[in-house]
């Protein structure tokens, strides 16, 4: 039987790998091979370095800064030679490689993940697994025909404060039936990328599939059934308005509302704000018993320290005021306060062949799905059926899968 993300709490894993149990046998190294060397690629560089299960073997990017960037945060753990390799082909066809990880721009996932399946090895390709509901498609159905897996990036469910959350929801039971959901993020505009591809739809697939993905994968694994209809708001209020790269205006949105209806009944909102001075993230799940709320409080400022925490109001619980949660400095410092580490030992768990409850490809076009119909609500100001959205998009068998 899978064990669920969130049968272990934060503090179960923070105690587990200060342990470092199974995760520093040499025999049980595997070779990783990094595509697209940005910022999220060397982040996965660093967390492999911490978690000492695999070793970054080849990294492979059209940039040459890029690569070289990569390598000298590499450098900062090993001395061990990184091999540069010329193609894609080559970088997938390495007969020493275990796993190839994508973390190249969004709208080169579909076509790189599409020349990597060719290789016939494991596969982690992150977040939005595509920037449209075809190409998402087409993977899913790589994936269901693929002899490897395929994990799809969405490290947020591995978040301390959202770990413990579905905790206490799902293996506690802890707010009875769940009733509704709310999600938020506020926080600063969209950081400088290569050829500042994330300022534009085309190459993002929109904020809401861009950014939000990571919440609509948390939203639908609370809820627990089929979204049925959705209905958004948003635009452009203040970051990029005059923004233009190679004679090319933006057009990304900075904030947005959507409500979501599900078919057991569950309502759920998310809210996004992007020209927030600090980083600011919140869930809150209403049950028949109670609340519970989930906030992380980051900063770009090293100075302040990351603040997490969680709140059950319900009559006895021990958290009825809140307590901080977290993981061990180190690991929270490695990227993303220490939910891609996290990611990453799901990641070297399925390559030896442990039973994982990692993103797969079904759930990240289900996000997708929600993000997507999320962008179209706002274009056309309007309800949009999830059903009709979906065969829309030809990809309506999804929802009886």
């Amino acid at each position: 039987m899978v064990r669920k993300f969130y049968e272990e709490t934060s503090a179960d894993r923070s105690a587990r790998v200060a342990k470092q149990i199974g995760y520093q046998d040499p025999r049980k190294m595997h070779n990783l091979l990094i595509i697209g060397s940005g910022l999220i690629g060397r982040e996965h560089i660093r967390v492999a370095s911490l978690l000492g299960a695999g070793r970054i073997h080849g990294i492979y990017d059209t940039n040459q800064q890029s690569i070289d960037l990569a390598e000298a945060e590499l450098q900062k753990f090993s001395n061990e030679k990184v091999v540069r390799y010329t193609s894609l082909h080559n970088a997938c066809t390495d007969q020493a490689v275990d796993v190839i990880l994508i973390c190249t721009p969004n709208y080169t996932h579909h076509q790189i993940l599409s020349e990597a399946v060719k290789s016939g090895k494991p596969i982690f390709v992150e977040k939005p697994m595509a920037t449209s509901l075809k190409d998402g498609a087409e993977i899913l159905q790589l994936s269901d025909s693929y002899s490897k897996f395929i994990q799809v990036g969405m490290q947020y469910r591995y978040k301390a404060q959202y770990v413990d959350a579905f905790h206490e929801v799902k293996s506690l039971n802890s707010l009875g039936s769940v009733k509704t959901i709310s999600m938020s993020e506020y926080r600063p505009p969209f950081l400088d990328k290569v050829e500042q591809w994330n300022k534009f739809n085309e190459y993002s697939g929109g904020t809401l599939v861009e950014k939000c993905c990571h919440y609509f994968d948390l939203i639908n694994l609370m809820a627990e059934a089929p979204p049925r209809d959705v209905f958004a708001c948003g635009g452009r209020a203040v970051n990029f308005l005059n923004f233009e790269y190679k004679g090319r205006k933006s057009d990304i949105d900075d904030h947005g509302f959507v409500i979501i209806n599900y078919c057991n009944g569950i309502r759920a909102n998310f809210t996004l704000n992007m020209f927030a001075n600090e980083f600011y993230e919140e869930l809150v799940v209403t049950g028949e018993k109670g609340r519970l709320v989930a906030s992380e409080k980051a900063s770009t400022d090293k100075n302040r320290q990351t603040k997490a925490s969680i709140m059950v109001e319900v009559k006895g619980h021990q958290y009825y005021e809140g307590t901080e949660i977290g993981y061990p400095a180190n690991i929270e410092k490695s990227g993303h306060h220490g939910a891609t580490f996290f990611e990453h030992e799901a990641l070297i768990d399925q390559l030896q062949q442990k039973e994982v409850d990692a993103a797969s490809p079904k759930q990240g076009l289900m996000a997708m799905l929600v993000a997507s119909a999320a962008q179209r609500s706002i274009l056309e100001n309007k309800v949009i059926s999830i059903a009709e959205h979906a065969k829309r998009n030809g990809i309506e068998a999804i929802l009886h899968q």
